[in-house]
């Protein structure tokens, strides 16, 4: 028979795990999904319910970053062949081929220049965040008017 102290540590414990999946779930659908999971009628659910949602929204976490690498894998890998192609277009080396492809865009401070750099895909990556130290040698910033 259990006592009554070791009934109540049980509740508590489940009530915790049932909080933390919760918690778990609503943050992690964002995660995954990119919203967070408001729709989730969390009272009706028991907390094996909870569990196996925990297990999707951490399996679909998963999806979501590899998928996320993928694509910033095969955007690094055409923003690269991009420069190649520019400089053997007559841009000649990697700076001018940087002005060249930036040239049509307008600049005032580096906020403009890590926009463009997330334009291209590659923002988050070692590559991009190099990118765009090498940015701020090379382009022009235009001054803000002021009204």
């Amino acid at each position: 028979m259990m006592r009554k102290q070791e009934e109540i540590d049980m509740t508590n414990t489940e009530s915790e795990e049932r909080q933390d999946l919760i918690i778990y779930i609503y943050e992690g659908h964002k995660d995954a999904f990119g919203v967070k999971g408001r729709h989730y009628d969390f009272d009706s659910m028991s907390i094996e319910d909870l569990r196996k949602t925990a297990d999707y929204i951490e399996r679909s976490i998963k999806e979501s970053i590899a998928a996320e690498q993928a694509a910033e894998a095969q955007a690094l890998e055409e923003f690269k062949a991009q420069i190649t192609k520019v400089i053997e277009s007559g841009a000649g080396n990697r700076i001018n081929a940087l002005r060249w492809m930036t040239s049509s865009e307008t600049f005032y401070h580096s906020q403009s220049v890590e926009g463009w750099v997330y334009k291209q895909g590659i923002l988050f990556t070692d590559y991009g965040r190099e990118l765009v130290k090498e940015l701020m040698g090379i382009v022009q910033f235009k001054s803000e008017e002021v009204a």
